[in-house]
């Protein structure tokens, strides 16, 4: 069985604006007492609307925002603790990689090896090893031929991928994608989303993707549904994704497959089946056209 990687207590946190009141958009933008576990190897998406708290949970789990309340364990590591020392978050945030909705933000190199060898060497690791882990997670990305290349001149896709190069070079168990295909057109988009998941699959990493889109969400093993700060479904993803109305209800759609089937349903065609994937809703739709001929 899986042992746990991620896990939290009734997570609070709330962001204060300058003054001494709290803005209502900023209140709507934290997370209230979410309890969370993760377990080592899971592929999780978490999905909410807008300001649903989503990039206020992966910074908390990445520590660059503290809670105001409750505990986060990370590997077993209670890292809320009082006694926590600056040296256990260095050590702590080497597990959790995290790749951030805009590539520029994290591209810090003139050359696209030189970016991706920055966080290992800050590591201190031998020459050696470091050159090791750049042309490995190079290779990884599928950016090996822009090695030398300015990472500024890069597709908006590519300079993602160089982004993701560089937290697998530092070798973290987690990666938190933080809408990270937010800005990229469609085939950016699935690229990135097919890292994930060689990442996950083969490599063996726990990834976190927060997204706005169902189609990516629905290759994840797990959904995570965060609405006004709090968790309001979990589950594997055909469940999450068969409850339909209460997906409305928070604003959100289910794959365009489920949506099909409910709004013929809602027209008085009742199909039995499942459309989480396309192919699976063809197939409901052909059966029940199939018993109507008969």
């Amino acid at each position: 069985m899986k042992d746990e990687i991620i896990r939290t207590e009734n997570l609070s946190f709330t962001y204060e604006s300058d003054g001494d009141e709290v803005l209502v958009e900023d209140k709507l933008r934290g997370v209230k007492n979410i309890s969370l576990s993760v377990k080592r190897g899971e592929y999780v998406a978490v999905l909410g609307h807008n300001g649903s708290g989503k990039s206020t949970l992966a910074k908390l789990l990445n520590m660059i925002i503290s809670p105001d309340s409750g505990k986060i364990f990370i590997d077993g590591v209670d890292v809320t603790a009082e006694d926590f020392t600056e040296d256990d978050v260095y050590n702590t945030r080497r597990k959790i990689g995290m790749v951030f909705q805009n590539p520029d933000n994290q591209l810090v190199a003139t050359v696209v090896e030189e970016d991706v060898a920055f966080g290992p060497e800050n590591l201190g690791l031998p020459r050696e090893e470091i050159r090791r882990r750049v042309n490995s997670a190079l290779d990884k990305v599928g950016m090996t031929a822009y090695a030398h290349h300015a990472p500024h001149k890069l597709s908006g896709g590519q300079k993602q991928r160089v982004a993701i190069a560089g937290i697998i070079a530092m070798k973290p168990e987690v990666i938190i994608f933080d809408e990270s295909t937010a800005m990229l057109d469609p085939l950016g988009r699935r690229d990135v989303v097919g890292i994930m998941e060689q990442l996950n699959r083969e490599e063996g990493i726990t990834v976190i993707n927060i997204t706005h889109y169902m189609d990516e969400a629905a290759r994840a093993d797990r959904v995570v549904i965060i609405n006004d700060g709090q968790i309001a479904a979990d589950g594997t993803t055909r469940e999450v994704f068969s409850k339909v109305e209460l997906l409305h209800k928070m604003g959100l759609e289910s794959t365009q497959g489920n949506e099909l089937l409910y709004s013929l349903g809602l027209s008085g065609e009742k199909i039995s089946g499942e459309g989480l994937t396309s192919e699976e809703c063809v197939e409901a739709i052909l059966g029940y056209l199939q018993g109507k001929v008969k």
